[in-house]
């Protein structure tokens, strides 16, 4: 029989049970536009649509965009920029009236601007993986609340079709204002369907996949995204990802 410290020493020489952590990928239901016929299920990674909710990346991220798009062009002449004489317009003392310089002063109607605005750049700078990683978040929170709506066809309308039939789509299934707004994000521009959604602007808006910001994935209530775009979207944001995957082989 095996003595008690033998038992003992056994125990302690045994591996450790290693923690087994869930892998499974995130499931989604594509949709048929306008009917919303549930079509079959997609995955995706988990790092894709099941990213945890980092605040600070978002805001970021937004602010990040915000100072790209600022177009910093404001501009004021100062003395040295007007046109005009330099001389003196009367003597500094005996005059009974206050020391002035030439007309160009900042005082002087007509003057230059004194400390005024001049074109800058207001861009800042954030890390591509950061940014990208608030692209993934975006979406992962989105998907978490069942507001990622994946369209497995093309998000399109009859040729004949009128703004009322739009109008009636987005009232039907609850898109509107009342339920705050949806986003209708595309992977090819339609002109005549990018028209009727804007004259129900109130209701929903429509992005071209290129125009999208992480800003317009937080903004209304819902995304309704073709999936061909959903895919592109994820795979131009996800070079953080490959640059792991490229490192762990080496």
């Amino acid at each position: 029989m095996a003595t008690e410290s033998q038992v003992t020493a056994e125990h302690f020489t045994q591996e450790a049970p290693k923690a087994v952590w869930n892998t499974e990928p995130a499931r989604a239901t594509t949709y048929s536009f306008p009917s919303m016929e549930p079509l079959r299920f997609v995955e995706y990674p988990r790092n894709h649509l099941l990213m945890p909710l980092r605040k600070d990346i978002l805001h970021r991220a937004v602010v990040y965009e915000g100072d790209m798009t600022r177009q910093g062009t404001a501009s004021t002449k100062w003395r040295a920029d007007v046109h005009g004489s330099n001389r003196k317009l009367h003597a500094q003392k005996g005059t009974g009236k206050a020391r002035a310089g030439d007309k160009k002063s900042p005082i002087r109607k007509g003057g230059g601007v004194a400390h005024g605005p001049h074109p800058r750049d207001f861009s800042t700078s954030l890390p591509q993986k950061i940014y990208d990683q608030a692209w993934r978040i975006a979406l992962s929170y989105r998907y978490r609340r069942g507001q990622l709506i994946i369209i497995d066809n093309e998000i399109s309308l009859p040729e004949n079709a009128s703004t009322h039939l739009i109008s009636d789509i987005i009232k039907f299934h609850r898109w509107g204002s009342e339920f705050g707004r949806s986003t209708l994000i595309t992977d090819q521009p339609n002109d005549a369907l990018f028209d009727m959604v804007r004259q129900v602007g109130n209701q929903a808006k429509i992005l071209d996949r290129k125009d999208v910001d992480v800003k317009d994935l937080l903004e209304t209530g819902r995304l309704i995204i073709e999936k061909q775009a959903l895919d592109r979207i994820l795979a131009h944001h996800s070079r953080d990802l490959v640059t792991k995957a490229a490192k762990a082989l080496y």
